[in-house]
């Protein structure tokens, strides 16, 4: 027991005065004689006797009551060893996609928030953040309308962001309860790595659960050209059970264009397949209905009309494998000799590439230098018998690479680098079977930038990246069959390709994603991304004839957005929220440790409030003191 003015009970110790008096009484009695005192004697012992008995009850029911008056104003109480420190509560409020599960036909979110709004105390602060927001040090009646009208979010934090997070909230000092509440349907995905929860703090996890745990998502699209100016649409679906037949709906722009059905495998996943017209702009769109989640029903994608890559080829090889490499409706090949070159056009070009030249002219590597620095690509290929020094001229101004000695001797391509970004989803796997290109001379080359290709002996064969490819041996077919080599297409494809990052047919929201947009702008000029009701700038780099775009944090809404460059349209691009919530699995709350799980947010509160709970002994004692004031009447009344 504890005592709110502990320094009142030294009170008690006046209690041995009245002990004293009783004791130490110096009242004398005097003997008065009778002639026959015998019966008188007697009565006088029995009465002093019962005087006495009274005496002591009086006195033992007197001192009660003044001991339980001074207990009563030093106000007793018990409380767990917790109950008396300061507490500071922060709440994490998961407003993720998932939550729009529901049960009992209200969503994890809206329950969650309602329950919060009806068990926090109105007058206590409290510190709340979600997956973007965060309210420090308010009252509920302060963000009550703010909470009502969350909006969900494509983003989720894990358990270590959300500890950190929180850590940030709380204050620093040593002697304060630091509560931390975790509200979330917890996805699997909340606790990926290492999860290490801060045993300093107080952990209580809140698991909101969903009435349906099976959603159906559109997760991916994928066009795939055919002849006769037709083209297919592969759309992916997951989460169906065996059999079951889905309608799903194509729209362009507000226009119904196709419907059919997607029936799902024993893997829960389906595949639909739409015609469309190859070429032609499509701003499209999918919709299923599924009650579960809502954020996933749709999708969009968008077909613009496509932009040809400008590529210029300076050679003085009669080799055609240029012309047959980029022949393709996706490029438009200039070929000529160094003597014929314009220099001029090399301003609108996206790709340069150097092929088999002896010597490079000084004048062309000035120019050849300004087209990397504005965002060119230039491709490398040496001739057998080059100048290596006018080489180096400019391979040392562009990177650190330079050619040395010739090394001549049969050498096969052994290694590729499969995390290059040339490579990159090029092979379902590595390839141990391949029919590797052999090589007969090439330059030894010092160089930082990365290996793409390699040969047996451990020399490069192809480095390069971010603009600069180059390649340490010359390609014709005395000296390589590397040009004949399936390794060719996917190799310079992907150089050529990586000059003009052009819209995909969908971006993934909170992705970094780039994009290159035809376009020349003013030094004041610049391009704004909108769509109904939504209008941001990007992040932008201006080039010669194009323009860069990056995409980090913006948009936040999925849709279809315009590229305007002074009110015009130039193209669109189209937004999707990523899938990672559409599976609904879920985390074994039991492996985890240093947390205590509530079923629910009125019993976390409950609980809370017992923890906290002071139980006030004061009144018991004063009703105590009334009773032995009683007591005491009744002493004085009837005993004798």
């Amino acid at each position: 027991m504890q005592f709110k003015h502990p320094e009142i009970l030294w009170a008690l110790f006046l209690l041995v005065i009245p002990v004293l008096i009783h004791l130490f009484q110096l009242r004398r009695f005097t003997k008065t004689p009778f002639t026959n005192v015998a019966m008188l004697q007697k009565v006088a012992s029995e009465s002093r006797k019962s005087n006495t008995l009274k005496k002591w009850l009086l006195l033992f029911t007197r001192l009660s009551l003044l001991a339980a008056i001074i207990i009563a104003f030093a106000q007793p109480f018990t409380s767990s060893n917790t109950a008396l420190q300061e507490k500071e509560t922060v709440v994490y409020l998961d407003d993720s996609f998932s939550m729009q599960a529901k049960n009992n036909g209200i969503s994890l979110l809206e329950k969650a928030v309602q329950d919060l709004i009806k068990n926090i105390d109105e007058e206590s602060e409290f510190s709340l953040f979600t997956n973007e927001k965060t309210f420090s040090n308010v009252r509920m009646s302060d963000i009550q309308n703010s909470v009502l009208s969350l909006p969900y979010s494509y983003k989720q934090l894990d358990l270590n962001g959300i500890g950190l997070k929180a850590k940030s909230i709380f204050s620093q000092s040593n002697g304060v309860v630091k509560n931390l509440i975790v509200v979330s349907d917890f996805q699997e995905r909340i606790s990926e790595g290492n999860v290490d929860i801060d045993s300093s703090l107080s952990t209580y996890f809140v698991p909101m659960q969903a009435q349906e745990l099976q959603n159906i998502s559109i997760d991916s699209v994928f066009v795939d050209e055919n002849v006769n100016d037709q083209a297919s649409l592969h759309v992916f679906l997951s989460g169906g059970n065996e059999d079951e037949a889905l309608p799903i709906s194509l729209y362009n722009g507000d226009e119904l264009i196709a419907k059919t059905a997607a029936k799902f495998k024993s893997d829960k996943d389906a595949e639909v397949e739409f015609t469309i017209p190859a070429n032609e702009a499509l701003n499209g769109r999918l919709s299923i209905i599924d009650n579960v989640l809502g954020y996933d029903n749709r999708f969009y994608f968008n077909i613009n009309t496509p932009e040809k890559i400008k590529v210029l080829a300076i050679s003085d090889s009669d080799s055609d494998y240029l012309n047959r490499l980029f022949r393709g409706e996706e490029f438009e090949l200039q070929k000529y000799r160094l003597n014929q070159l314009d220099y001029s056009g090399l301003d609108n070009q996206n790709v340069v590439i150097l092929d088999s030249q002896i010597s490079i002219p000084s004048s062309l590597q000035n120019i050849l230098r300004t087209f990397k620095n504005d965002g060119g690509t230039l491709i490398v290929v040496p001739d057998g018998n080059s100048d290596i020094s006018s080489y180096n001229g400019l391979l040392t101004s562009l990177s650190s690479t330079r050619f040395s000695e010739k090394v001549v001797g049969d050498q096969q391509l052994t290694t590729i680098s499969y995390g290059h970004p040339l490579y990159h989803n090029v092979f379902e796997q590595e390839v141990t079977n391949f029919q590797y290109p052999s090589v007969k001379e090439h330059f030894n080359t010092q160089t930082s930038l990365p290996t793409a290709l390699s040969m047996d002996g451990g020399d490069p064969f192809l480095v390069g990246d971010d603009g600069l490819y180059v390649f340490t041996a010359p390609l014709d077919l005395e000296n390589s069959n590397f040009i004949n080599s399936p390794l060719i297409v996917p190799t310079f494809y992907n150089m050529a390709q990586s000059s003009l990052q052009a819209p995909k047919s969908y971006q993934t929201l909170g992705d970094v994603n780039t994009v290159d947009i035809s376009a020349e702008i003013g030094t004041d000029d610049i391009l704004k991304v909108s769509k109904e009701g939504h209008e941001f700038i990007p992040l932008q780099q201006a080039f010669p004839n194009r323009v860069r775009l990056t995409f980090d944090q913006s948009p936040s809404e999925d849709g279809i957005y315009s590229i305007v460059q002074n009110d015009q349209a130039l193209q669109n691009i189209s937004f999707n929220y990523p899938r990672t919530e559409s599976q609904l699995k879920y985390l074994d709350m039991g492996t985890l440790e240093n947390v205590n799980t509530m079923d629910s947010i009125p019993e976390l509160f409950e609980y809370l409030e017992a923890e906290n709970n002071i139980a006030a002994y004061w009144k018991w004692f004063v009703i105590l003191a009334l009773l032995l004031a009683l007591i005491e009447v009744l002493i004085q009344k009837f005993v004798t």
